[in-house]
C-alpha cells in the first residue's frame, strides 16, 4: 500500500478485492469498447480490438503475473482504480499505464495526479524503469494531465472520415 502525504487526508493504492475483479473487468472492458468507437472505430473492429488486452492481461478472468489492479482509496472511500502492468511489447522494464479512473464525484480534486503518481512509484517498486500509456485524443483532461506530469508524445494518429 503505498500513500500519498501531499492532501489532507492521505490518498493511497489497494490491491483490488478478488470479488470487485470481475464486475471491474466487465465495465472496463465496456468503456474501452465505447471509447474504441468514439475514437472511429467500427463497431466489429472495436470488438476485436477491445479484446486482445483483456484476453492476455486477464486470462481466466484474474490479472497475470506482472499486472496489478488498485483500487484509490481517498478517506477511506474508494474513489477510482488504476491498472499497470508490463508492457505486452516491451522489455522487463517497461511498464505500462494500461487504465486510471477516478469516480465523477471525486474529479478535479487532484486525486488522479496523487494516483498517478503512486502509481510511478509503484511500478518502480516491481522493476520498471519506464511507464508509457496510450490517451484518446478527444481525453483533453487526461492528455493535459500526463503531461503537466512530464509525459511526452511518442506517436500520434490521426484520421478523417471521408464521404
Amino acid at each position: 500500500m503505498r500513500a500519498w502525504k501531499n492532501l489532507d487526508v492521505p490518498l493511497t493504492l489497494e490491491p483490488m478485492d478478488p470479488s470487485r475483479l470481475r464486475p471491474w473487468y466487465d465495465a472496463c472492458q465496456v468503456e474501452y469498447l465505447e471509447d474504441l468507437i468514439r475514437s472511429g472505430k467500427t463497431p466489429e473492429q472495436a470488438r476485436e480490438k477491445a479484446d486482445e488486452p483483456f484476453e492476455e492481461c486477464f486470462p481466466h478472468g484474474v490479472p497475470a503475473p506482472g499486472h496489478l489492479v488498485l483500487d484509490i482509496v481517498h478517506d477511506g472511500e474508494r474513489v477510482g482504480y488504476v491498472w499497470i502492468g508490463r508492457q505486452s511489447n516491451g522489455g522487463p522494464g517497461d511498464w505500462w499505464l494500461w487504465d486510471l479512473a477516478i469516480d465523477e464525484p471525486h474529479r478535479g480534486h487532484g486525486l488522479g495526479r496523487a494516483a498517478l503518481v503512486l502509481a510511478e512509484v509503484e511500478a518502480q517498486a516491481h522493476g520498471a524503469t519506464t511507464l508509457g500509456l496510450n490517451v484518446f485524443g478527444f481525453n483533453t483532461a487526461a492528455r493535459a494531465l500526463y503531461e503537466s506530469l512530464g509525459y511526452g508524445t511518442m506517436a500520434l494518429q490521426m484520421t478523417k472520415r471521408l464521404g
